[in-house]
């Protein structure tokens, strides 16, 4: 492997000479601008295959179109995985009420779980909540921002009719306000100027800000709508929508059209549509934007006048500009085995940050008749997949795939940095004790296991079955196979071939959807905002979901269930901990690594670059603490 290090660096060196002596990088025009540019403005590489066109913020997920969307437009709340709150951001505040309006809130504020659950715990098919807007959140036309913009936003979402956007119908699958072939069948958003039965009453003081939402008896039926749903203009987007030209259309008439090139936001930044093109996007910040420095209330939150994000369609293209001086930060993470290339030079900072992703093997374990093979089969028996686990050595992967980049990962798939949820006592459960021996022990048990199962070898040492080498393929992207040929390395010492098979472009539908696999490699993340919504989709759903091995166990589905129905956030949190013993029990998403988050800015125009966990130093956390150097 240091071998294979050594030859990247010196590759990626010898590209680097190339490009500094031919001259060959994206946007020439732009290498000696940020160089000459005394105007607070920061520079950020973009690695991709192109720029959106629309910036309908539900149009695409994709790429960088997300992040320039968080920042045109604005969600009610981010959420804090580490806290586990939910921060403000076009809302101020929320609370979950009884059914006499009243706040189920503790003394200090914060929900009062125990009444929650003595409420709506055994009665009732929803909990109303109560959410209150900033009054001085505008669009950056200059329209205020009101409760009916929440209003209009969620039922859109709701009405696929008008929306054309099964994304959208899925953010508020847990908001109890439903409609059908376009007739809306139940109500679940109250606004002052939407109120039929005058369900609630509204001072002169709320009508603009407050807004009611039915939402169902799961606590983190919220998540999504608070953090989710990227809030639009009513008086912008309901003019020109229609059944025949719905919201999200691959077709859009004039008015569509000029809306998703001109958007009209309530966030932080505002598209400068004349200087934005297919290379660069331009944002600008807002001097009216309702949220400001914590400290000091005369300060703008983000201290950065005006983003410039500059495409690049090869990473060691952006590499070089960022070394040159052309951008001041990358908005991506780099691969380990650049991090050398940064380390010694002169104004430019390497930051890493933990990662609540985690990288697993997932098995075929639970193939269709017609997917159905003989080495399938073994991946149906526990004790193959135990050892298959045991087999596996995190650490090895770790210095060798990653360059040390990357931390071990609980076979809970629950990192230990939200410790709200995660179980740090799961391998004193007797059966899982073993991962705690060396890798040498773990591999002597689990040939243990296998002499049980598939005794016979053939000369080369692999286990044999019905006169078949045990063999497996691990689908996976290019980047994988250098991870795979380490796999191959520890799967050899208990007996188990395993090869790389490349995934395609569209691995879902062409192997994972239709169980076409034996083994793939899958990103994992659950936090305590997602995890509802997430172990359902990696455990219990089949079909279009992330169970790709078709795991289907009638008590890990109970299990899920009676998590996400508690409205006791404790009793949650622990019914979370004893579910990562079953979920590791079932030896079905083995976990790899969690590669660390490692990026890489200058500092010879803005210093204060941050990496908190999750995210690169091109993020919210930097935006609001950059300063101008000199």
């Amino acid at each position: 492997m240091k071998v294979l290090k050594r030859t990247v660096t010196l590759l990626l060196a010898a590209l680097l000479l190339f490009f500094a002596c031919t001259g060959l990088c994206s946007c020439k025009s732009g290498n000696k601008e940020r160089k000459n540019d005394t105007s607070n403005t920061l520079y950020v590489g973009h690695v991709g295959t192109s720029f959106p066109s629309s910036y309908m913020p539900w149009q695409s997920r994709d790429g960088i179109a997300p992040t320039v969307s968080s920042m045109i437009y604005s969600t009610l709340f981010t959420y804090d995985d580490l806290t586990g709150e939910f921060l403000p951001n076009l809302a101020k505040s929320w609370c979950y009420i009884d059914k006499d309006g009243n706040p189920l809130v503790t003394a200090d504020g914060k929900v009062d779980y125990d009444r929650l659950e003595e409420v709506y715990g055994s009665s009732g098919s929803y909990i109303p909540v109560k959410v209150t807007l900033y009054d001085n959140a505008t669009w950056s036309d200059g329209k205020k921002v009101t409760a009916d913009d929440l209003f209009f936003s969620y039922d859109l979402c709701a009405n696929n009719k008008l929306s054309n956007h099964a994304g959208a119908l899925a953010w508020v699958s847990d908001l109890n306000h439903s409609y059908t072939n376009g007739v809306n069948t139940n109500y679940g958003i109250y606004t002052a100027n939407h109120n039929p039965g005058g369900v609630y009453t509204f001072s002169d003081e709320e009508k603009d800000t407050v807004c009611y939402l039915h939402v169902k008896k799961v606590l983190g039926a919220i998540t999504t709508l608070f953090t989710t749903v990227l809030i639009l203009p009513e008086h912008i987007w309901s003019p020109i929508i229609s059944a025949d030209n719905p919201i999200n259309s691959t077709e859009p008439n004039d008015a569509l059209r000029y809306q998703y090139e001109h958007p009209v936001g309530c966030g932080p930044f505002t598209l400068d549509v004349d200087s934005t093109n297919a290379q660069v996007i331009v944002l600008n910040r807002r001097e009216d934007y309702h949220l400001t420095d914590e400290e000091d209330p005369t300060k703008p939150l983000y201290k950065v006048d005006t983003i410039k994000f500059i495409l690049y369609q090869e990473e060691n293209v952006a590499i070089f500009s960022l070394l040159k001086g052309y951008i001041d930060v990358l908005d991506s993470s780099i691969n380990p085995n650049y991090k050398v290339l940064f380390e010694n030079e002169d104004d430019i900072q390497v930051l890493t940050a933990s990662n609540p992703f985690v990288l697993t093997l997932v098995l075929n374990m639970n193939p269709t008749t017609a997917t159905q093979t003989q080495m399938r089969k073994f991946l149906m028996n526990t004790d193959f997949r135990r050892a298959l686990a045991l087999a596996i050595d995190q650490e090895d992967l770790i210095k060798n795939v990653q360059n040390g980049a990357a931390s071990t990962y609980s076979l809970g798939l629950v990192s230990e940095t939200v410790s709200a949820i995660y179980n740090d006592k799961i391998y004193e459960d007797e059966e899982l004790s073993s991962f705690t021996k060396t890798w040498d022990e773990r591999v002597q048990e689990a040939n243990e296991i296998l002499d049980a199962v598939c005794p016979e070898k053939d000369s080369d040492g692999y286990r044999v079955s019905d006169g078949k080498r045990l063999s497996f393929e691990i689908l996976g992207v290019p980047t994988y196979q250098d991870l795979v040929s380490y796999l191959q390395i520890q799967f050899q010492k208990i007996g188990v071939e395993v090869k790389y098979a490349a995934a395609g472009s569209s691995p879902e539908k062409t192997y994972l959807y239709t169980g076409k696999f034996d083994m793939t490699l899958q990103g994992v993340t659950f936090t305590s905002s997602t995890v509802d919504i997430m172990m359902e989709s990696h455990f219990v759903n089949t079909g279009t979901s992330s169970n790709y091995g078709r795991l289907l166990d009638s008590d890990l589905k109970a299990e899920i269930a009676a998590m996400k129905s508690t409205l006791n956030l404790n009793a949650k949190n622990e019914a979370l901990k004893e579910l990562q013993v079953s979920i590791a029990k079932e030896y079905y998403k083995i976990p790899l690594y969690s590669s660390k988050i490692i990026s890489v800015a200058r500092t010879d125009r803005y210093e204060g670059w941050v990496a908190s966990d999750g995210n690169t130093a091109f993020s919210t956390d930097s935006l609001k603490v950059l300063k101008e150097v000199g």
